[in-house]
């Protein structure tokens, strides 16, 4: 079973206006094969406080938080925006 990648109005919105959804998931594919063991060197944090049980992956001055369900597999990308305002 392959996985998904949902994306939010909020996240798809960005993506629209920034014109980056291949790199984005391109990212989000690189994370997966990192939780498979491969050895790749990606910038992803797992969240504390309010966006706790999510992940932050770092892309430049972009960053993407998602939330993994292992049970569907399935990525759910609530925001996508650049640092200074993606945890607002």
């Amino acid at each position: 079973m392959k996985w998904k990648i949902n994306y939010s109005r909020y996240a798809e919105n960005f993506l629209k206006k920034n014109d980056i959804r291949d790199d984005i998931r391109r990212d989000l594919v690189k994370f997966l094969k990192k939780m498979r063991g491969e050895s790749i060197n990606i910038d992803v944090k797992k969240l504390k406080g309010s966006w706790k049980d999510y992940y932050r992956l770092r892309r430049g001055k972009v960053r993407i938080i998602f939330d993994v369900d292992y049970k569907d597999r399935s990525l759910f990308v609530e925001k996508i925006d650049f640092r200074g305002e993606v945890y607002k």
